[in-house]
């Protein structure tokens, strides 16, 4: 499953929840506040109620637009059902990622500009099918709105490590960094080799999400002192690194101490051998020397 099928996965739950509190009112659950990157994007959370009871997406038109200002003039909508009517400096940079059947009216922002810091509020209009014109049922959610905290520059990994790295042993780090954007989540990377890298993406709270990046691998002696990076990439180019520096504990060898030792007991060993023969063969030289002498008497 892509990670934009995830997304939507997620949007639909969370509408159904919030569809089940209440069908038969205007009401509209959006953050106040959610972070923006400038040059990147934005996916702003937004659930609604009507009284036009269950209907399909095709008997909703929505419009994003400027608090206190009128949604039905071009000028004032960031989105609209009708893209004529959005303003143009937003054409093309937003759309409703949440499907309107189920009350779901996530709004996606890219390409965000430092001056998109809105408020923007959500509206809702009730159509009939057969002209698409509007009925009597629409409300503005102008108590409900949300603004975009301009961030010129993105956030830092955070990255989790244990204290040491034993050589041969499989060692662990974790990379996470957080952002606002599902739809175009960021990219985590590492200096290192990675046969072994698992990501992870969840919501946190508020339209807020952790990319998450868990590389293990295997250090060895010449990596003591390695400096272990990891970089993030955002939607629109913008990237951001942490790093730290990787202390291997290498594994004891007492070779330097084994090796002479045995050397010398083989060598005490060899030397015992050869005395007792030694021993023995001038014992035996001994005895014949002596037999030798009676003999001659």
């Amino acid at each position: 499953m892509d990670k934009e099928a995830k997304f939507m996965i997620t949007c639909l739950i969370f509408a159904a929840i919030c569809n089940s509190v209440s069908s038969d009112e205007w009401k509209a659950t959006v953050v106040k506040s959610i972070d923006a990157l400038v040059g990147s994007c934005v996916v702003v959370p937004c659930s609604f109620s009507h009284t036009g009871g269950n209907l399909p997406s095709s008997r909703l038109r929505a419009m994003w637009h400027y608090k206190g200002k009128t949604p039905d003039t071009k000028g004032n909508n960031i989105f609209h059902s009708d893209a004529t009517l959005i303003k143009d400096s937003f054409k093309g940079r937003t759309r409703v990622v949440g499907d309107l059947g189920q009350n779901n009216c996530t709004l996606e922002i890219t390409q965000i500009r430092n001056h998109d810091n809105g408020p923007f509020c959500f509206r809702v209009e009730l159509v009939r099918t057969e002209n698409n014109d509007p009925t009597k049922d629409m409300f503005s959610f102008v108590e409900d709105c949300v603004e975009l905290n301009m961030l010129t520059k993105p956030a830092e990994p955070t990255l989790t490590q244990p204290m040491a790295a034993t050589q041969g042993e499989p060692y662990t780090a974790i990379c996470s960094v957080m952002h606002t954007c599902p739809t175009h989540v960021p990219t985590l990377t590492w200096n290192w080799k990675t046969e072994r890298v698992i990501v992870y993406h969840r919501l946190i709270h508020s339209g807020n999400w952790e990319t998450q990046s868990i590389l293990t691998f295997i250090p060895e002696e010449k990596d003591d002192n390695r400096e272990l990076t990891c970089t993030a990439g955002f939607n629109g180019g913008q990237t951001s690194s942490s790093k730290f520096t990787l202390n291997v504990k290498r594994i004891e060898s007492y070779n330097h101490i084994i090796i002479p030792a045995v050397v010398g007991i083989g060598t005490a060993l060899l030397f015992g051998i050869f005395c007792i023969f030694m021993a023995k063969k001038y014992n035996m030289w001994n005895r014949l020397s002596r037999l030798s002498r009676r003999g001659r008497r």
